[in-house]
């Protein structure tokens, strides 16, 4: 209990040893998250046996290009890049868009069997993904979509957890009385929304969206089902790709591979960053 209290307080109301402690609790989480993208990095930089090593490695080699140059061979990597980059940025780009759309109708539009038709929308988390996808790879065939990005974006375009996360924001954020003040000044339904209602819930959509576009790049079970073209794979295909080889793994190749993929993500989360901390403490701390 005293660890939740000292969590509570803001780091200028604990004592010298009281923040001493705080910042390196901090500090070692902060070495703890990054330690496996570290080794990741280092086994990328070394000959493939080195992550067999006792004790283990954990200085950088020189075989960081030799170990991708393989991965050029054997797979079509940047293209796998570009393919996830494109995929992820349409399903998070249209998730965020209807997910906001949904989620402000929920919290601030009346309309009858609207918390019915709530409580059937968050029905569907509880649903396992693999029930879904005999009907769902049966609707995209036929569409004549198999192997092709729409199989990809278009099932998931929105979905149940956007539209809760969003609503929840939405009804705390977005006062009642700024929507009557835009409607009695004029403004329509979506433009009360862009411009009222977007510029303060940012933070949500933008957390919304970082969430999505990791989750969409990091999956690898539907891409698995619907696409068949190796043009068309997505870089968790790819990399999959690299563990099929009659010479054993080569860890070196296969991690200096992840290694270069995970940095889109940091790249993104780096970006949007501040707001998806906003977003993500919002309403934690009270003045």
């Amino acid at each position: 209990m005293s660890t939740l209290r000292m969590f509570r307080k803001k780091p200028d109301d604990l004592g010298f040893f009281g923040k001493l402690g705080f910042y390196c609790l901090l500090i070692l989480g902060a070495l703890v998250s990054i330690f496996p993208f570290y080794w990741m990095f280092v086994v990328g930089t070394n000959d493939k046996g080195a992550v067999f090593h006792v004790p283990p490695l954990l200085t950088v080699g020189d075989q960081f290009f030799d170990n991708f140059k393989r991965v050029l061979e054997k797979s079509d990597f940047f293209q796998a890049l570009g393919n996830s980059l494109f995929v992820s940025s349409m399903v998070t780009i249209s998730v965020v868009f209807f997910c906001t759309l949904a989620g402000y109708a929920f919290a601030k539009y009346e309309f009858p069997g609207k918390n019915v038709l709530f409580v059937f929308v968050i029905a569907t988390l509880i649903v396992p993904q693999q029930l879904g996808v005999l009907p769902t790879y049966v609707i995209m065939a036929k569409l004549h979509w198999i192997d092709s990005f729409k199989a990809l974006i278009v099932p998931a375009m929105v979905n149940a957890f956007g539209i809760f996360w969003m609503r929840q924001y939405i009804s705390s954020a977005v006062p009642t009385e700024l929507i009557e003040a835009g409607r009695i000044d004029g403004g329509g339904h979506f433009r009360i929304f862009w411009k009222i209602a977007v510029p303060v819930i940012t933070p949500a959509m933008a957390t919304l969206g970082i969430l999505n576009f990791m989750t969409v790049w990091n999956d690898f079970f539907w891409p698995l089902v619907v696409l068949k073209n190796k043009e068309n794979f997505t870089i968790q295909i790819a990399l999959q790709q690299l563990f099929t080889t009659r010479d054993g793994l080569d860890y070196g190749m296969i991690m200096s591979a992840t290694f270069t993929a995970t940095l889109p993500l940091l790249v993104v989360f780096l970006l949007f960053s501040r707001w998806v901390i906003a977003g993500l403490t919002s309403g934690a701390i009270k003045s």
